[in-house]
Formats: structure tokens, sequence, C-alpha cells
């Protein structure tokens, strides 16, 4: 048995000395994430380094029958630190932690350990998590600050939601990136000014965002819409899949991602969830309930400015989503993604984006029964759906995995000819 790592506490000290390092999963989001915590005295940096160098430093640390994310995200942090761009005396390296039975509770252990074999076990980790897994004296979430977080999610959500709509119809290319360039900017201003994170200034803003998407002029052409879902870092981050979305719109199609809103939520719910289906102290989680129904007002809101502008489809409530799924699986069956994946897949096809790349890191058996173990039913109650689950493994190629998109999407495209 290996010796444990012990953990080295980010102290309050650190704060004015290190670069906190994070790496990238929502582009957007996590833009404004990076501005407000800089607004909050902390020198942080998104991690973007890719290449072949990633996956070979996330090979040599971390044994390859661990998931890909967490191969990746230590590979790209490990990849930082060595690139000689940051001082390693002076930087600590900042992540999420999901807690539950998912591997991805270890990725903190994991990524210690990495550091203490690549002669780097100087640098603190510090984990941003909902299950009080670690704390660090140099990094508490206060409740200024927490309000603002979950306000990045909001925007974040809509900005993707927004411009995944638009960007493929749009007459002028490139517009559309520039109207997120300059949202990113406005929001982080006005958390700098101690606004813009209010129920009331979110909603506002909502309406705001919309109209300004919708006032950007589109080409009316029928395009090949495709959702995507799976494991949230695989489902989100370009690094995990291989710019999957950049690649879907350079084959001329549409794309739907769901929002993280519903993740949190998800994540929130199901310690509550528990204690309805098994028992337990409802007065615990009262911290939770109030979270939660806080992020549910801030999804109401983004669902009605969507609705009442007509021009972009909406997504489905948190709580639709938990009804849709109740034939197929049962709400219990909340490892990683659980439920919440397979829901996923069903909002898409009523939603008209039928077409699903499922992305899966090998061998992550809680998102291959809730993904590829469920596509069977769903294909059955819902015969219009083209679903094609992608693994994403440091040993798969990106050309055959491409290869079996290209499939889907040629069924997609005679779909589309023969509905006109």
């Amino acid at each position: 048995m290996s010796e444990r790592v012990a953990a080295i506490p980010f102290t309050k000290e650190m704060k004015e000395t290190h670069t906190l390092l994070f790496p990238n999963m929502l582009t957007t989001h996590f833009q404004i994430l990076r501005n407000i915590l800089r607004s909050y005295g902390f020198r942080i940096e998104v991690l973007m380094n890719e290449g072949p160098g990633v996956v070979e430093q996330g090979l040599r640390y971390v044994h390859n029958d661990t998931c890909y994310p967490a191969l990746l995200t230590i590979g790209q942090m490990i990849d930082a630190l060595k690139s000689g761009r940051y001082d390693v005396d002076h930087v600590a390296l900042l992540m999420t932690q999901t807690g539950g039975g998912c591997r991805a509770s270890n990725y903190a252990y994991l990524l210690r350990k990495a550091l203490r074999d690549a002669g780097l076990g100087q640098v603190p980790v510090v984990t941003i998590n909902l299950s009080s897994l670690e704390s660090n004296p140099g990094f508490r979430i206060t409740i200024p600050m927490l309000r603002r977080m979950l306000a990045v999610l909001a925007y974040g959500d809509m900005l993707m939601l927004l411009s995944n709509q638009t960007r493929p119809y749009e007459v002028t290319c490139g517009e559309t990136d520039a109207l997120v360039e300059s949202w990113i900017e406005r929001t982080s201003r006005w958390f700098d000014g101690n606004e813009g994170f209010s129920l009331k200034q979110v909603t506002r803003h909502y309406q705001e965002m919309v109209a300004e998407f919708s006032a950007i002029e589109r080409h009316a052409v029928p395009k090949v819409k495709v959702g995507i879902v799976g494991e949230i870092y695989a489902k989100y981050s370009p690094l995990a899949n291989n710019g999957l979305e950049r690649f879907l719109r350079d084959e001329g199609c549409e794309v739907m991602v769901p929002g993280v809103m519903q993740f949190l939520l998800y994540a929130i719910d199901m310690p509550m969830e528990d204690t309805r289906l098994y028992g337990g102290s409802r007065f615990s989680q009262q911290a939770t309930h109030v979270i939660f129904n806080y992020l549910t007002r801030f999804e109401t809101e983004l669902i009605q400015a969507v609705k009442r502008d007509g021009s972009f489809v909406a997504p489905a409530s948190y709580a639709h989503l938990k009804q849709i799924v109740t034939p197929f699986i049962g709400n219990g069956c909340k490892m990683g993604e659980g439920w919440l994946l397979t829901a996923e897949m069903i909002e898409l096809t009523e939603a008209g984006y039928g077409n699903i790349v499922c992305a899966q890191p090998f061998g992550c058996l809680p998102n291959h029964i809730v993904g590829k173990g469920m596509m069977g039913a769903l294909r059955k109650a819902y015969p219009q759906a083209n679903i094609v689950a992608i693994d994403y493994d440091p040993g798969a190629t990106k050309v055959n995995q491409e290869n079996r998109i290209k499939l889907m999407l040629s069924i997609a495209r005679e779909n589309l000819h023969k509905n006109g």
C-alpha cells in the first residue's frame, strides 16, 4: 500500500505570494470566475496548455487505469509547472471535487502523489467542493464570494446557450464571439463594483443578453442539430473531447450543450434525495436547500427570458428533467452524472436535438450505465434519437472518434433532407 501524501495547506500568507493555477473546463464560465477571484486579491490563471505533453505527463504520474479526466487535469497542471513559466515555490493548484462515489473524489490525493513523484511536493493543492472534503485557511469561500460564483454559472450558461444557437447562422463571422467577450468584460466589471449578482440584476441582464444576441443578423438555413452529453469534464472541456464543439461546428452543425447549473442542482439535490429515500436528518441540509432554491430561481429566470424572446430554444428546468426520466431510471441512480445524463438525452431529443454525442471517459462505469446502457431504451421510446457514444482515453485516436461521429452525422443529414 502506498504511503499517504500529506496535504500542504494554502495559508493566508500564500494568498499574497502564490499564483493559483486551475485547469480549464468551461471556457466562458471560467474566464468570469478567474476575474472574480482576482478581484478578491488572488493571483490566478486558467491553464490553457494543450498538446501531447499534457497526456505524456498524465500517463507518467497517473496510472492509466485511472479515469481520463484525472489523467488530463493532473497532466495539464504538471506540464504547466514544468514549462518554466512559473516559480514552483510560489504557485498553488486549484481544482474542484465532486465528492460521492466517483473516482473524482480522489483527484486531490492523486494530484498530490503525482506532485511528490515529479519532485514538486512543495506545491499546495486547493480544492473547491460541496462535501467539506478539505479546507484551506488562505482560500475560504465567503457568502458574498459564493453569490458571485453562483451568478457566474447563471451568466455562463446563458452565454453558452445563446452563442451556440447564434454562431452557426451569423452573417458577419466573429460577431457572436465578440459579443461573448463583451459580456465577459461587463459581468466582471459589475462584480468589481459590487453589483450584477443579485436575482433582480441577473434577471435584467438576462433580458439584455437575449436581446443583443437576437439582434445579430443570421442566415435562415436548416442545419443538423447536435446535442452533447456525457461525463462533466469530457462533455465541456475541449482538451478532454478533442475540441468536439468546434469539430461539430466545422461540420456545419448547430450544437446544444446542457448548462452546468443543471449539474450543480443535481449535485446539491442528491444528498437531499438520499434523505427522502433512506431517511436521515433534514435539518443538516438546510444550507444546501437554500442554495438549491437560490439556483433554481436563476434557472427559472433564464428559461423565462429565453422563452419571452422566442428566437431561441430554451432549456428544460431541472424539475422537468427529474420528472421525464422516471419511466427510464430511478433518481437513486446518482453515481457520476447518474440519472441526469439520461434525462439530458431525453430533453435534447424532445427539443429537436436528437442527434447526440455522449462523451465518456473509457472505463467510467457510472457513465457507461446511465449513458450507453440507457441508449437502447431511449431509442425504443424515441425512434428519432440518433445517439453515438464516444470513448475518450489516451489510447483512443482522434481520427477514429471523428469518423464515428461523422457516421452519426451522415444519418442526421439524411433525416434532415428527408424531413425537409
